[in-house]
């Protein structure tokens, strides 16, 4: 199981297919990913513990255990953790392309833009 690590967190990737691919990620305790988007794929945030504070098209909501949201292809979305225990869900991934180079990031708190 491939895991990456990030200055966030890490996530694993569970599943690569040619159609999805699916990562457990975990979000560290003050942390959050960058502000993004993807041209080639859609995700599907499912959290399977703690609380997710997610900015879709610059709109938050709070996404908590069990809860889920889905992030459409082009949409600017982020995840953070604004609770002191770890932030964990899994993304599911559908479309054409799921490369770490799809990455378009409008904003980062650890300087990658």
């Amino acid at each position: 199981m491939e895991t990456e690590e990030r200055p966030w967190g890490f996530y694993k990737v569970l599943v690569d297919n040619p159609n999805y691919k699916v990562k457990e990620i975990l979000v560290s305790s003050g942390q959050r990913l960058s502000y993004q988007l993807h041209y080639q794929r859609s995700e599907h945030w499912y959290v399977v513990a703690g609380e997710a504070l997610v900015t879709l098209n610059d709109q938050d909501l709070l996404v908590k255990k069990g809860e889920s949201v889905d992030i459409p292809v082009q949409s600017k979305h982020r995840v953070a953790n604004k609770l002191k225990d770890d932030l964990i869900f899994i993304e599911i991934q559908t479309g054409k392309y799921f490369g770490e180079d799809d990455i378009i990031r409008l904003e980062d708190d650890y300087n990658r833009v």
